[in-house]
């Protein structure tokens, strides 16, 4: 929060300074799917994950094949015999939350491969649009930004420009 404040008394000063100074700002979240090495990189993205969706829908169902069987077999099993089947469902439960937690490690550390060239690119395209059109400053578009006119927005002309680059 702190920073915002500083940031907005910096454009309110530069704005006094320099009457003509222009702010623009982009939506980072949307020009990266909109471009095709984004969109690439969703699709990819959602194959792995989708593998990794099916591996683990089929660990579950056999997790939940285990409970039902240990619940029906719970009356006629000796209490050693249930205790030791108890303690194998468990095990198998840690096992499978363990294999989730690392799914969606897995996925993230997938997902910022896959994105952080894209993102290196789009710095590098914002940085010649607003050299080229004389932005003084180009914001993201976050929750932080209250407002901003649509002619201040840059994100489709950084979708053009990125997919124009090669």
């Amino acid at each position: 929060m702190k920073k915002m404040l500083i940031v907005l008394s910096m454009l309110m000063t530069a704005s006094f300074a320099h009457a003509e100074a222009k702010v623009g700002y982009v939506d980072m979240q949307k020009a990266i799917q909109a471009t095709a090495a984004g969109k690439k990189a969703k699709t990819e993205l959602e194959g792995e994950f989708n593998k990794k969706k099916k591996e683990l829908e089929k660990k579950e169902a056999d997790l939940k094949k285990m409970g039902e069987d240990l619940e029906k077999k719970k009356s006629v099993l000796s209490e050693e015999a249930l205790g030791k089947k108890q303690a194998e469902f468990q095990e198998e439960m840690l096992k499978y939350r363990d294999v989730v937690g690392k799914s969606q490690v897995e996925i993230q550390k997938k997902e910022r491969e896959l994105t952080a060239p894209i993102l290196e690119k789009m710095k590098k395209v914002i940085a010649k649009l607003a050299k080229d059109k004389g932005y003084a400053m180009v914001i993201e578009n976050s929750q932080m930004v209250l407002y901003a006119t649509p002619e201040t927005d840059l994100t489709d002309e950084v979708i053009k420009a990125f997919d124009k680059e090669k």
